[in-house]
């Protein structure tokens, strides 16, 4: 169902998204680049957020984080550019803005934008789960960092793994059926997941910790460092082969 928050989520990452693109265009490469995206999508989010939601709570990447978040009843959690060194890789696609409200305990709202693409995926119009072919089980996984534990599951599922960049794009693969699910351990904040699980849960996905429990936002400490976002036909197979590697630390890894 459409909300007004919803579609603000999708017409804020589309705006960063655009400008991201325009700035990519003129500047060319490199982690300046990086740079420079973050902080130019952070001003508009932010500025953005400023005159459309005054009285809202912010967390964002690129923002000092404050306590007055924590006792708010509505809190955006943002992540500019999301794959920063795949944004300044041209012509890497693999980047992505994200977008989601937090509303008294819930992920109510959210949009990640991947601009290089031309796809916005929002909550208000989650797109149809393409049908699974029933072959191989295909994990996404980072391109440059792949956690240990996606490289067991690889080998105690016969699973394929597909790396790509960017949580977002990771997340929302699994709503375009590129892959089956996407496994992180290690290494992540709110802002990494929050919008795209908002996503994925709209369109009827699976979203969780890697231990199956659930996944928790707005928290004084903004680090949450693994979650699963699958089809919900595979989530109780994927646990299952996942519980055995579980161990005190969390495997490092994007």
């Amino acid at each position: 169902m459409a909300t007004e928050d919803g579609r603000l989520a999708a017409e804020l990452a589309t705006d960063a998204g655009r400008l991201l693109l325009t700035l990519r265009a003129a500047r060319g490469a490199g982690r300046a680049l990086g740079a420079e995206g973050d902080r130019s999508a952070n001003e508009l989010l932010i500025r953005g957020l400023r005159d459309h939601r005054p009285a809202d709570a912010v967390l964002s990447e690129e923002s000092a984080d404050t306590a007055q978040r924590l006792s708010a009843d509505r809190v955006w959690i943002i992540d500019p550019l999301d794959g920063t060194r795949e944004y300044g890789e041209p012509p890497r696609r693999d980047w992505a803005v994200h977008v989601a409200l937090w509303e008294r305990g819930q992920l109510t709202a959210g949009a990640v934008a991947l601009p290089a693409m031309n796809v916005v995926h929002g909550t208000d119009d989650p797109a149809p789960l393409v049908p699974r072919d029933g072959g191989r089980l295909r994990i996404a996984v980072s391109r440059s960092r792949p956690p240990a534990l996606v490289e067991k599951l690889a080998v105690d599922l016969d699973a394929e793994l597909v790396a790509m960049g960017s949580a977002g794009v990771k997340a929302t693969a699994v709503l375009r059926g590129e892959v089956d699910a996407y496994v992180h351990a290690g290494g992540q904040y709110e802002w990494d997941s929050a919008a795209p699980v908002a996503v994925a849960r709209a369109a009827g996905l699976f979203c969780s910790r890697i231990d199956g429990s659930p996944l928790r936002y707005n928290q004084p400490d903004p680090k949450l460092p693994d979650l699963v976002v699958c089809r919900p036909e595979v989530a109780d197979e994927l646990l299952a082969a996942i519980a055995p590697h579980l161990g005190p630390d969390p495997e490092p890894g994007r």
